[in-house]
C-alpha cells in the first residue's frame, strides 16, 4: 500500500467549507464524509480532512488555535503554471477567501498566499526545478 497523507483542520461550518473548497475546484471522497467531516482530495494519495471542531475536539487534548491570530501549518498545493497560480487565486477571492500577501516571484518559483473562511493558510505555486538556481 502507498503511503498517504492525512493532514486534518477543524472548520466551523462543514457545508460553507465543502462549497468554499468546491469553488476552488476541489472534489471530495463521499464515504469519508458525513455531518462531522469530509475528506478533501488534494491530490493521489493526498487529502485534507475537514472536521468540524466539536468533531476535531474528540481528537486532541489541546485547545483549537485561533487561525485569525495564530498558525501552526501552511499548506501548500502545486499547480501547473503560473497562470493556473492566478486563475486559483481568483477563484478564492470568489468564493471568500482572502489573498494573505503579495504574489511572489523567485523566478523559478512562483506562489500566491491566501487563507480559507476557516482562516487557515494555503498556497497555491508553482515550480520549475530545472530553473532552480
Amino acid at each position: 500500500m502507498a503511503t498517504q497523507l492525512y493532514a486534518n483542520l477543524p472548520v466551523k461550518n462543514l457545508q460553507n467549507t465543502i462549497d468554499f473548497f468546491t469553488m476552488l475546484g476541489f472534489t471530495f471522497n463521499t464515504k469519508f464524509t458525513d455531518a462531522n467531516a469530509t475528506c478533501m482530495i488534494i491530490g493521489e494519495n493526498i487529502y485534507v480532512m475537514l472536521l468540524v471542531e466539536p468533531f476535531y475536539k474528540t481528537f486532541v487534548d489541546k485547545e483549537i488555535c485561533d487561525s485569525s491570530k495564530a498558525t501552526e501549518i501552511i499548506m501548500a498545493v502545486t499547480c501547473e503554471s503560473r497562470e493556473m497560480v492566478d486563475e486559483k487565486l481568483s477563484k478564492v477571492v470568489e468564493a471568500g477567501g482572502t489573498e494573505t500577501r503579495q504574489a511572489q516571484d523567485h523566478g523559478w518559483m512562483y506562489s500566491r498566499s491566501f487563507q480559507d473562511i476557516d482562516g487557515h493558510l494555503w498556497e497555491f505555486f508553482y515550480m520549475d526545478e530545472s530553473a532552480m538556481p
